[in-house]
């Protein structure tokens, strides 16, 4: 069986993160989702500061830009300034639509820009959108290092 696939979910909504955890649930793809409530322990977590010294190496990241302490616009930033962090796909799920928002993101080289529908229905819609796509069909890069090792050792 396959390695479940780690995400990080940085989300200071606990009711916005609760529905996210419940939309990405999937008996079929394992995964595990580790969730930090502010930049600060996002930063804190990727770099595997205590209290997250154990922390899995995440597979993709889903990343709010409107968090305390740390705004998740230097979050983002800080990840794709890092040579040992670059390489995780960001996808940003946020609730902002602000043009200058979108376009910032994506030079900071984001996988995808998810605005937060208000509607639950279509919240829904996008996480499992997201899910599919992230889960079923792209290709990771731990993944990818991972099955290298693995045909280098045979």
């Amino acid at each position: 069986m396959a390695a479940p696939i780690e995400v990080l979910l940085v989300e200071d909504s606990p009711e916005a993160a609760q529905l996210t955890l419940e939309a990405l649930r999937d008996a079929l793809v394992p995964n595990h989702i580790s969730v930090v409530t502010d930049g600060e322990q996002a930063l804190g977590y990727l770099e595997q500061e205590p209290p997250y010294s154990d922390a899995p190496r995440p597979d993709v990241i889903l990343l709010d830009l409107n968090l305390p302490k740390v705004d998740g616009r230097k979050v983002l930033a800080t990840i794709k300034a890092d040579e040992n962090l670059m390489d995780i796909p960001v996808i940003v799920l946020t609730c902002s639509n602000n043009p200058s928002d979108v376009e910032g993101a994506y030079q900071n080289q984001v996988a995808g820009y998810i605005t937060k529908p208000s509607d639950l229905d279509e919240y829904f819609t996008a996480v499992r959108s997201l899910k599919q796509l992230w889960f079923n069909v792209m290709t990771l890069p731990r993944r990818v290092k991972a099955d290298n090792a693995q045909h280098q050792a045979k």
